[in-house]
């Protein structure tokens, strides 16, 4: 099994990926670090952040096998080449680029482009893409992911945006293949006050629902 093919498995087994989208570099290490203690392991650091590969490498340096650190936000192939370099184990990106895709494949990771409409989705699809990212998923809901997979059940689907503890069955039950969380997980609050106790607390509550969850659909 390729490295690629390792990281698709662990990131289904993760279930759930992180998504850390911050306004202050010195966070990140922190954040990642209440994250893997709560037992996320799966954590989309974005290229949205301030000197994000700076933040990458020191995450990939001091946190090395606890976690699975993907890179988000990636829009060229550039960025995806340096993230990778950097430390990234795989690359998300919101648009539907398949060049990101070849540049990813290349070293060896697996890509989530983005996608929208299911004409977007199998364009990524057909382009390479591992996962494909519903975004903005908290407009369509987990309804709109079960329509997407009954004609296109091929599709690995991460939906992300309206991922939260109370959709979270909602969307697994539909067929996504994990979740990407956001704000409902990283609340601004928590974040700003620098409670990095509190966001652990809150991960473990993701990561035990995620439990729950996938023993009663018996995922």
């Amino acid at each position: 099994m390729s490295n690629r093919e390792q990281i698709i498995s662990q990131i289904v087994d993760a279930g759930i990926v992180a998504i850390v989208r911050v306004p202050r570099n010195e966070w990140a290490l922190p954040l990642a670090r209440a994250l893997v203690a709560g037992g996320i392991r799966a954590v989309e650091l974005t290229m949205s952040i301030p000197n994000a590969l700076d933040a990458i490498r020191q995450i990939d340096e001091e946190l090395g096998g606890e976690i699975l650190l993907g890179v988000g936000t990636v829009i060229d192939d550039d960025i995806c080449c340096a993230a990778i370099d950097a430390g990234a184990k795989y690359i998300i990106s919101p648009i539907t680029k398949p060049s990101i895709v070849e540049a990813a494949h290349a070293m060896d990771r697996p890509t989530m482009l983005g996608a929208y409409t299911p004409t977007e989705a199998q364009t990524a699809h057909e382009a390479g893409s591992d996962f494909i990212k519903i975004f903005p998923a908290d407009t369509l809901g987990p309804g709109y992911i079960k329509s997407l997979l009954a004609p296109l059940p091929h599709l690995k689907i991460i939906p992300t945006g309206g991922v939260n503890l109370e959709t979270m069955e909602a969307f697994l039950s539909a067929g996504s293949a994990a979740l990407g969380v956001g704000s409902a997980l990283l609340k601004k609050e928590v974040v700003a006050a620098e409670n990095w106790g509190e966001l652990k607390l809150l991960a473990c509550q993701y990561c035990d629902k995620l439990a729950e969850v996938k023993t009663r659909l018996r995922l």
